[in-house]
């Protein structure tokens, strides 16, 4: 029998895929194995996108590192010196400014009112996190009455919590000069605002389907929070430049896995060669075959290829497996940009210095909510420059809201967000006596809104719901669910019994489909580092399977 290098495949050159790569690549087994890596699209990254837009650079998608210390990905960028470029990027030095909060009619609302309402979220936020806060009988409150045990939401704790709040501040003073708003409507637009930004941090575009038990298991790296001044591509091609230039295959379109769902032992072919147990169906009509497939598609691939006529695994994925797939929660996340025209109108407002404007809308059934202002926009908790002075500004959409984002034209964003941003730059639809005015409510802004015309030249979105390779942003915990859906998701295929374990040391067939990616990581699901650490894991699971069982 002709001796041969075990084939592996991975399928996906994003963080996970790359990073797996790389690992084996450089463990020096190099040699040892046959490495290929197969790209459905253009480019590597995955949902790394390093983009440009007004002559600034900026990110489609990943754009944060989540906290400084320990993490993996501020590490490679410190060793490549990605944390500093003389290009501007979007390094939303802005947002550490004091925000400028408006009610909707143009109404600025004093931080004694934003204030206490955002500490409560973010103690509730910290509670559910498992973490000792300010308000503990708040939070105890918000979950011992949530829901059926084991299928409490975020959503409803969140509510409860802001209940209680209300319960135990009844006396708070009124608020004057701002129209139709009262303090309780207030706190409660405000409140709602902190849920609109959650929302894009977790891809949930309802918190009511957040899993609240799973909060506590999330991890967060302490330390700041940044971006790559050099892009977060950088990360991913610094990963894949040990790599030679035929692994990374791009323009390959997987289209059908075949496996063998028990692992036997495998005959040879004609030529003399174990015959491999995986084949790789492509697009173009080419197969690959494989001894050891790593899959690191997003969870919204998988759920599309969980479907009953999706025939994307052959035999279909068992049972334990699509249904944890089914489970999890995957949303999506869509970021706007928006050039600034230097045609637009500035009478009694510098546009230079555009603020970093959080909006607190009214709720869906009130009387008052402007016509003009569409329902699309009506979860965007802010808009802000990308940097100080920025002329570039940056929304962020979730859910519904960013599905209907990718499907509008230009045009229709162009006067969505102008009718929007001018209606809260522009003093309130009814003039209020000066001396009505409270410390609880500024009453307007300092120009009307004919004059405060914002204009745009250019946008541009990004489209990941719609993106066949993607299908959506990054995974959560939904309600339903839980951690250990991750680990059931991140468990290789085919599932070995205690005999099949025993006779693994021989059998090439096992270990056929590996699973990696953000949403296989039960504690750091939906980043970047989640998805390093699991290209990582499962190259070292087929390090350890050929270093123990075959001896290679």
């Amino acid at each position: 029998m002709v001796a041969k290098k075990p084939r592996i495949v991975i399928i996906g050159a994003g963080m996970a895929g790359v990073t797996a790569a790389n690992k084996l690549y450089t463990s020096g087994c190099e040699d040892l194995f046959e490495l290929i890596v197969v790209e459905g699209g253009t480019r590597i990254g995955g949902r790394i996108n390093t983009s440009e837009f007004g002559g600034d650079r900026i990110e489609m998608g990943a754009t944060w590192i989540h906290g400084i210390g320990g993490s993996p990905v501020h590490k490679i960028a410190q060793e490549i010196k990605a944390l500093e470029s003389e290009q501007p990027w979007e390094c939303m030095d802005g947002s550490s400014d004091e925000a400028k909060t408006i009610a909707e009619g143009g109404f600025e609302v004093s931080l004694n009112v934003v204030d206490p309402i955002t500490s409560l979220y973010k103690n509730l936020m910290d509670y559910a996190q498992g973490k000792k806060v300010e308000y503990m009988k708040l939070g105890d409150e918000a979950a011992s009455d949530n829901g059926v045990a084991g299928k409490l939401s975020v959503g409803s704790f969140l509510r409860k919590g802001l209940d209680a709040y209300w319960v135990s501040n009844k006396s708070k003073e009124e608020v004057n000069g701002c129209g139709e708003w009262s303090r309780k409507t207030l706190e409660d637009a405000v409140f709602a605002m902190h849920e609109s930004t959650q929302r894009t941090y977790t891809s949930a575009g309802d918190l009511l389907t957040l899993d609240y038990n799973a909060e506590s298991e999330y991890r967060m790296f302490p330390g700041e929070e940044i971006t790559i001044a050099k892009g977060y591509l950088s990360i991913v091609q610094s990963l894949a430049s040990v790599l030679p230039p035929d692994v990374i295959q791009l323009g390959k379109r997987v289209t059908k896995v075949e496996w063998k769902a028990e692992a036997t032992h495998l005959g040879v072919d004609q030529n003399g060669y174990d015959s491999r147990p995986v084949k790789v169906h492509f697009s173009d009509g080419s197969v690959l075959l494989a001894d050891h497939v790593i899959v690191t598609v997003s969870l919204g691939v998988l759920k599309a290829a969980t479907h009953q006529d999706s025939g994307m695994f052959s035999p279909p994925l068992p049972c334990f497996k699509a249904d944890a797939i089914s489970r999890l929660g995957f949303g999506v996340v869509n970021k706007l940009f928006l050039q600034l025209s230097s045609t637009h109108v500035t009478k009694g407002q510098d546009f230079s210095k555009f603020p970093f404007l959080q909006m607190v809308f009214h709720r869906e059934h009130s009387e008052f909510r402007l016509k003009k202002i569409p329902w699309w926009m009506r979860k965007t908790a802010s808009v802000c420059p990308l940097y100080h002075n920025s002329s570039v500004l940056l929304s962020w959409f979730a859910g519904k809201e960013a599905l209907e984002l990718e499907s509008l034209k230009d045009e229709e964003i162009v006067n969505g967000v102008t009718a929007t941003i001018s209606s809260f730059l522009s003093k309130p639809r009814k003039k209020e006596k000066e001396n009505s005015h409270s410390h609880l409510g500024n009453g307007h802004v300092n120009h009307d809104e004919e004059n405060s015309q914002v204009k745009f030249s250019k946008v541009l979105k990004s489209q990941w719901g719609s993106d066949p390779l993607f299908l959506g942003s990054y995974s959560y915990v939904a309600v339903g669910s839980s951690g250990e859906d991750l680990d059931i998701l991140a468990e290789p295929l085919p599932k070995l019994s205690n005999c099949d374990k025993a006779a693994s040391a021989t059998s090439t067939s096992s270990l056929q489909i590996l699973f990696a990616g953000e949403a296989t990581h039960r504690t750091h699901y939906s980043t970047t580092h989640g998805a390093y650490f699991s290209g990582l894991r499962e190259a070292n699971r087929l390090l350890q399977y050929y270093n123990h069982h075959v001896g290679v």
